[in-house]
């Protein structure tokens, strides 16, 4: 039980490092929460610094949930009796709970979406894939990052019923159903924190990206 608690803690320090906020004001001299939509996210930066703030953004809010991951399948590894896809889901659950809620920029963060795809990822590439590119192609087609977002985050549980292969952490003899809890849970994670915008897009008045910009 100690582990598991050690974990989460770790787990929720990284998500806690909010790099839009430092690289907003390393890059433009502000706190990207203070323009734009307010959120701390790579969308936000994209908005308000430019896009290779944006983009180095994105990439270190994905490599904190791969690094959070990497750990827990360490410590499965190291410590023996350990529930090692336990571990891997409360890594992925705390690190995307402080990304939301960072304890070191006043509980203000983002939405969990470049966290959650680093998780997949490393978690399972064939899965982690193939949302990252449902999720492209439906921003690329509507020019809103929200419901890509959303729906690639719906599609995860989905996908954790039917892919049995490809799992970085899957002890022999169970199948991806394991994960599908796990998967819901940071299904709702992601949707939670989008709720402004899921009313946006019902109501026709969400904010589209200009790829011209």
């Amino acid at each position: 039980m100690v582990v598991y608690v050690i974990m989460a803690i770790i787990a929720y320090c990284i998500g806690s490092i909010s790099f839009s906020v430092i690289i907003s004001k390393k890059m433009a001299g502000f706190d990207v929460r203070e323009k734009g939509s307010g959120n701390a996210g790579s969308t936000n930066v994209l908005r308000s610094v430019g896009k290779k703030a944006a983009a180095l953004t994105l990439v270190l809010d994905a490599l904190k949930g791969v690094l959070a991951v990497v750990i827990a399948i360490i410590l499965g590894n190291i410590i023996p009796d350990m529930n090692k896809e336990l571990l891997v889901q409360i890594a992925g659950i705390a690190v995307v709970i402080g990304h939301t809620f960072p304890v070191f920029f006043g509980f203000k963060g983002g939405k969990g979406v470049a966290t959650s795809l680093g998780i997949l990822l490393i978690s399972n590439w064939q899965i982690g894939l193939i949302c990252l590119v449902f999720g492209v192609v439906l921003i690329a087609l509507t020019r809103m990052v929200s419901l890509g977002s959303c729906t690639a985050a719906v599609l995860f549980p989905v996908l954790t019923l039917f892919i049995n292969e490809h799992y970085t952490v899957l002890t022999e003899g169970k199948s991806g159903n394991v994960y599908f809890i796990y998967s819901v849970i940071l299904a709702i994670i992601v949707l939670y924190n989008h709720r402004s915008n899921i009313k946006r897009i019902l109501s026709g008045t969400e904010n589209r990206i200009s790829f011209s910009k």
